[in-house]
């Protein structure tokens, strides 16, 4: 097969590893939500956007594998935490045949970090993508909460854009006595330069 990015063949993968070092390599971004949650992004947006792109279809399952290793596997490998805890993938219902946020949270599989499924579902489908804050805050995820063991969550999605998607995702969290010690996304919408 050829390589996604320089189209050299790639006998593996679906991306090179020239291309893996080179446009996949993770960098930590950091902002905030309610204030005190991290939320740590692993690639600038224009690097991945035709990668993200594919979610939705038979290749991303392969794209969003190659980008989980690259940067949350490898975010687990170098954590270091006193407890254990457990990550939830932001709506991690099944599209084209997998969900791209399971994907991801499975990837965080650790002696610290447990993967929990369908813990976190969102009961509405309204499409976020280009919609201002205010379109978004006046349609909730309304996310409906699934008991699971942990208290301390690691909440993942693939992008942060406005931020009220894991901000919604945390205070259910947080209702339920649940604690959200940190969010982790492949990318964050401002990091488009």
């Amino acid at each position: 097969m050829r390589c996604m990015i320089c189209e050299r063949w790639s006998i593996f993968s679906h991306i090179c590893s020239t291309c893996q070092k080179e446009f996949l390599t993770p960098s930590l971004y950091k902002r905030k939500i309610l204030g005190s949650i991290p939320v740590y992004s692993f690639f600038p947006y224009s690097d991945i956007e035709p990668l993200l792109l594919t979610k939705h279809t038979d290749l991303g399952y392969y794209l969003y594998t190659i980008m989980a290793k690259r940067s949350m596997q490898q975010f687990a490998k170098e954590w270091n935490y006193e407890n254990k805890v457990a990550s939830i993938g932001i709506d991690d219902h099944t599209q084209s045949g997998y969900s791209h946020t399971a994907i991801l949270s499975r990837a965080l599989k650790s002696s610290l970090i447990t993967p929990r499924y369908g813990k976190l579902r969102a009961t509405k489908q309204h499409k976020y993508a280009g919609k201002s804050v205010e379109e978004r805050l006046a349609n909730p995820r309304d996310f409906k909460y699934v008991p699971f063991g942990e208290e301390e969550v690691i909440l993942v999605d693939d992008i942060v854009t406005t931020g009220t998607t894991l901000t919604e995702a945390a205070e259910v969290l947080h209702a339920q006595g649940k604690k959200v010690i940190l969010c982790l996304t492949l990318t964050d919408a401002q990091t488009k330069d």
